[in-house]
């Protein structure tokens, strides 16, 4: 049981690295979360499910879901809570979300307003804000806590200048696997105390089939994750998402992630991902997806 909350532990900070939020050391508190009904969704909207396994251990799910019916603005939201057992030892769940200006013209990105994340372990409540202006400068960053009441916080420039959150970087290498058929990119991110590039490499393209445990089949791209510290607080010995890194290469492999588009005119999404660790393997996968004209869900 240590062992496995062990890999729940470094599962929730990957699962907000790669998809979405700053790293986050925690669990999450044992309640479903159904996803957003197929009927309610707009064109441009997606909402999916995601249950994570480590080491054959059914312990977490989470739903994203992606917005982006105005004309102007996207917005992202990811939460996450363990399931079962986990749950009750560990009762935690997120909420991490994006909002933002959508692309504009040739070779532009998605730039955020806003990023926050709130997460609340046994009855603690945290809830981090990062702001940015139009221009694509770093604007604020505050914590609110039992020790702080959410003032914006000093940060040196060296950290923030020209960054973006982990939902954005999401959301642009979304997009450009939809337009260019490539998983190939690099953003710089702001994650409170620390820089670092989040950097994306194409693997190959792969045929996946359906499981009892996925609910996606046909064509996606595989590719890798990987954190490169440019500033900020890093430990000399790795921990964290670093040290993630460092077992999976000894393994051979980096965190890995697989994306296919569902739905016509709509971004890549995550299908599937799979993480090498010295505790074990993760997986990732998607059970449920909604769309305004498409639906798919494992058989109960």
């Amino acid at each position: 049981m240590v062992r496995t909350l062990n890999l729940l532990f470094w599962w929730v900070s990957i699962l907000s690295l790669i998809f979405l939020s700053t790293i986050t050391f925690a669990f999450t508190a044992n309640a479903e979360s159904p996803a957003t009904p197929a009927q309610s969704l707009k064109p441009d909207q997606q909402a999916i499910q995601y249950d994570v396994y480590a080491g054959g251990l059914h312990a977490l799910q989470a739903n994203l879901d992606i917005d982006l019916a105005q004309k102007n603005d996207y917005s992202l939201e990811l939460s996450a809570r363990t399931y079962g057992l986990l749950g009750k030892l560990a009762p935690w769940h997120g909420t991490f979300e994006s909002h933002g200006w959508k692309a504009k013209g040739k070779n532009k990105t998605n730039m955020p307003k806003l990023h926050q994340s709130t997460t609340t372990f046994r009855d603690e409540l945290e809830i981090k804000k990062y702001t940015y202006r139009k221009d694509g400068s770093f604007g604020e960053y505050s914590i609110k806590d039992e020790h702080s009441n959410g003032e914006p916080r000093k940060v040196d420039s060296e950290l923030t200048e020209n960054t973006s959150d982990v939902l954005t970087a999401a959301l642009n290498m979304m997009e450009n696997v939809t337009e260019n058929g490539k998983c190939e990119g690099a953003s710089e991110i702001f994650d409170g105390k620390r820089r670092y590039k989040l950097i994306f490499k194409q693997k190959g393209e792969n045929v996946l089939e359906a499981s009892r445990w996925n609910v996606y089949a046909g064509p996606a791209i595989e590719c890798t994750v990987e954190v490169q510290p440019l500033a900020g607080k890093w430990y000399e010995k790795p921990r964290g998402w670093m040290s993630i890194q460092e077992q999976g290469k000894e393994r051979g492999t980096m965190p890995t992630i697989w994306m296919a588009q569902m739905d016509e005119n709509q971004p890549a999404i995550p299908v599937k991902v799979r993480v090498k660790t010295s505790y074990g393997t993760l997986f990732m996968h998607m059970t449920r997806y909604d769309s305004h004209n498409k639906q798919l869900a494992l058989a109960e």
